[in-house]
C-alpha cells in the first residue's frame, strides 16, 4: 500500500490524495480522491479508509456548462455510499464553480456570479447532509475558495464570511490549470494566508512541477492529482493503470509525521 504523506515548511504534515479512475484500485492506496461520477450507484465496497471525494466540478461544467445533478442528488448520493458502507468517506468537496476563461465562456457567468454559485451550493449541501443524518453529518464538507487574480481569491474569503471557521480545510480552485508555474500558485495561496494563515488549504489537480514546489508545498496541508494518468497515456502506457499512480505517489511522497481532521472542514481532532 502507497503511503502519501510528505514533509512542508518546518516539518508540518502535507498529505497527498492520489486521483483514480477506477474505485476498486482504492486498495492499493491509504488515502485516495474519486469523483462522484465514478461511485454513482455503485454498489461494491471501495477498500480504502480516506477516501476524498470530489463532486467531478470540472467535469460537469467544462462538459455540460452546468451540473446536470441538483445539491440535492449529490448529497442523497453521499449518504448512501456512506450509509451502505460503500465508501469511506473522510471528506467530501462541495459544488464549486471554477473560474479559468474557458469555464466562464461556456457557462457565460462572471466570476462574481460563479463565487456566489459556490458558496450557494456549499450551503445547501450542508443543510441537506444535516437533514439526512438528522444533524451530524459524520464526514468533512470541504468548501472551495475560486477566482483567478489573488484579489479574487480575498474576495471569496469575505464573502464566505463567518462560514469559513478556525483551521477549517479549505480547497483551492482554478489553479490546476497554472501547474506550469508554480509562482501564480504561490501567489494564490499566499494572498489567501496573507488575510487567513490559520486555513489548511487543498490543491486540486496539481502536477508535479508543483507538487514538487517547496513553496507550493509550504503553503498546503492536502493536494490530489491525477497527473499520472495524463503522463501515461502521453508516454504511451496504460493511462487507466494503479501501478502507473503508485508509482507517481511515490515519486512525490516522503515519510513524515500524522496529521489530524474533523468534521465541516476542519482538520484538527481525527487521526489520518
Amino acid at each position: 500500500m502507497t503511503r502519501t504523506r510528505l514533509t512542508g515548511r518546518a516539518g508540518r504534515s502535507f498529505r497527498f490524495f492520489v486521483g483514480l479512475h477506477q474505485p476498486a484500485d482504492a486498495v492499493h492506496f491509504d488515502a485516495c480522491c474519486i469523483s462522484i461520477n465514478r461511485l454513482r450507484r455503485r454498489r461494491k465496497p471501495v477498500s480504502c479508509d480516506n477516501v476524498l471525494v470530489d463532486s467531478g466540478a470540472f467535469s460537469e461544467l467544462a462538459r455540460h456548462g452546468q451540473y446536470r445533478h441538483p445539491v440535492e442528488a449529490y448529497a442523497a448520493e453521499l449518504h448512501r455510499l456512506h450509509t451502505h458502507r460503500v465508501v469511506t468517506i473522510l471528506a467530501a468537496v462541495a459544488q464549486d464553480y471554477m473560474c479559468e476563461p474557458a469555464i466562464l465562456a461556456t457557462t457565460g457567468l462572471t466570476i462574481r456570479a460563479h463565487q456566489r454559485l459556490t458558496i450557494v451550493r456549499y450551503d445547501a449541501l450542508l443543510s441537506e447532509l444535516d437533514r439526512l443524518f438528522h444533524g451530524s453529518c459524520p464526514f468533512t464538507v470541504v468548501p472551495v475558495l475560486q477566482g483567478y487574480a489573488p484579489a479574487d481569491y480575498v474576495r471569496h474569503i469575505h464573502m464566505y464570511g463567518k462560514r469559513l471557521a478556525t483551521s477549517m480545510w479549505v480547497g483551492v480552485g482554478s489553479i490546476c490549470k497554472r501547474n506550469g508555474a508554480p509562482a501564480a500558485i504561490v501567489q494564490i495561496l499566499s494572498a489567501i494566508k496573507s488575510i487567513r494563515p490559520d486555513l489548511r488549504l487543498h490543491g486540486f489537480g496539481l502536477k508535479s512541477t508543483a507538487l514538487e514546489n517547496s513553496a507550493v508545498r509550504s503553503l498546503l496541508a492536502t493536494a490530489d492529482s491525477m497527473a499520472w494518468s495524463f503522463a501515461a497515456r502521453r508516454q504511451g502506457r496504460n493511462p487507466n493503470c494503479w501501478m502507473e499512480a503508485r508509482r507517481f505517489a511515490a515519486a512525490i511522497t516522503a515519510t513524515h509525521p500524522r496529521s489530524t481532521h474533523n468534521h465541516r472542514g476542519g482538520l484538527a481532532t481525527h487521526h489520518w
